[in-house]
């Protein structure tokens, strides 16, 4: 962890160590195995051990960190099966997240989509973190359009999981294919297309395993 203090300032609580952390290792600023210790993180952010340990407690009930009794904290390295087992559960979920969409998202809906993902096309050339964390959150913004905040959180929880594991094979979650197919579902829940947007998002989703290198889940 680079050793870079700061003063502490006002909401410098949890929830901001916690969101600037989770950045970086959905970013792969932070790769998997970086051992995050507590004086070290508290020194880094200016703020108190207890608000790290909070912090660090939050990620580690997200799966993004391990953080073992009386040992440093660390960002998880998922294996194989737990890789397999995140991408199969995306492919469930996410097919949900199409079927609910694809009756009921509006105009409204389908800006705020476009928006983004012209937000990840920007990105891709100029700044690649930003690039893999706005790739997954399209994905969360799909299930914020449902309506159901339950299935938002559990796609936003695979999501999360499956850009750590992305991080391990040293591969970009995003890519120019990425944002193409983005644009395709997109059109696909524009018309109304239930069929065919589930079926792209498995497509999508397979994609995004081969472009990690990791075996199909």
């Amino acid at each position: 962890m680079a050793k870079q203090e700061r003063r502490s300032r006002p909401g410098d609580g949890p929830e901001r160590i916690y969101a600037e952390l989770r950045r970086s290792i959905i970013g792969q600023e932070l790769s998997p195995g970086s051992r995050l210790p507590e004086a070290a993180v508290a020194a880094r952010f200016g703020v108190s051990r207890t608000v790290v340990r909070a912090a660090l407690a939050r990620l580690a009930s997200e799966g993004l960190v391990l953080w073992p009794n009386n040992r440093s904290a660390k960002v998880a390295s998922p294996s194989l099966a737990e890789s397999a087992d995140v991408f199969g559960l995306r492919q469930v979920l996410e097919g949900a997240v199409m079927d609910r969409l694809a009756d009921r998202i509006d105009p409204q809906g389908v800006a705020r989509l476009r928006a983004h993902v012209a937000r990840e096309g920007t990105a891709e050339a100029t700044h690649p973190a930003e690039a893999i964390r706005l790739a997954g959150e399209f994905h969360v913004l799909l299930a914020e359009l449902t309506g159901s905040p339950l299935l938002a959180r559990y796609v936003s929880d695979v999501v999360s999981r499956s850009s750590l594991i992305l991080a391990g094979t040293g591969r970009s979650h995003s890519s120019q294919c990425a944002v193409t197919e983005h644009l395709e579902l997109i059109a696909l829940l524009e018309r109304g297309d239930g069929t065919g947007a589930r079926q792209a998002m498995a497509a999508h989703l397979l994609h995004v395993v081969g472009r990690a290198s990791l075996p199909p889940a």
